[in-house]
């Protein structure tokens, strides 16, 4: 009798633990298991925001990799960023199944030759409509949904953007505050500026995180935490469109 093979995915993990995330969520990688994950399946974590990546030997076992968001720039130049860059470039190559969330997105992006920098229009925090563009979106993780809703809500929290995306690259989703809300090339690479994985709770601290570290205005805190209040976003759909980018299904 032939053992079917356990599915194994890695998260490269852009950022620290908050003490906030540590306590409810045991960690990011908890609420990212909890979004994109499911029984049966293996899933690694690798800091890479402290310099911890997969060995090249340990590539082909994956069938996929997420790239989680992080307070740094994508555009930076810190080894662990550059690091990370030659990676996504080898990952590419190897057409891996990719997905990037925020920074993961950005740094996508960058990689494999597009620009990436400041936001225009600023900081980015609350809930986002973004539009799904249907007629540039032909691969499959569309397809496993019973309907394609016309725009989807989404948690967003960045000040930076992607300007351009890489040669090949298929815009399918923006904003009306951002051009590039979701990217794909190929059929094995997802960025999402937005976070799929993320609950209010976790923006709900993050904002007060930013305030107290004077990231953000008092004012600009305050409108956003009212806004949160007025609308959800859609999270299960967002997971879904994940998982079956991910995994086919």
């Amino acid at each position: 009798m032939q053992v079917e093979r356990q599915a194994r995915y890695a998260l490269l993990l852009a950022a620290k633990d908050s003490e906030y995330v540590k306590k409810v969520y045991g960690g990011y990688y908890n609420v990212f298991v909890a979004a994109f994950g499911a029984e049966g399946e293996s899933w690694d974590l690798y800091r890479v925001v402290e310099g911890e990546f997969p060995k090249k030997s340990e590539l082909e076992n994956y069938d996929g990799f997420v790239i989680s968001g992080s307070p740094y720039d994508a555009y930076g130049n810190d080894h662990w960023i550059i690091e990370l860059c030659f990676l996504l470039q080898y990952l590419d190559a190897m057409e891996k199944k990719v997905l990037g969330i925020c920074f993961g997105h950005q740094v996508l992006c960058r990689a494999l030759g597009g620009k990436v920098g400041k936001a225009y229009t600023g900081w980015d925090i609350g809930l986002r409509k973004v539009k799904i563009v249907k007629d540039l979106s032909p691969f499959s993780f569309f397809d496993g949904l019973d309907e394609i809703p016309p725009a989807l809500s989404i948690i967003e929290c960045h000040q930076d953007e992607v300007w351009e995306v890489p040669s090949g690259a298929e815009v399918i989703g923006y904003s009306n505050k951002t051009g590039v809300e979701m990217f794909t090339i190929g059929a094995h690479i997802l960025g999402i500026q937005g976070h799929p994985e993320y609950s209010k709770d976790i923006l709900y601290n993050l904002i007060d995180r930013l305030l107290n570290n004077n990231f953000i205005e008092k004012g600009f805190a305050e409108n956003a935490r009212s806004a949160l209040q007025l609308a959800e976003p859609d999270r299960k759909i967002w997971e879904k469109i994940c998982k079956i980018f991910l995994k086919g299904r």
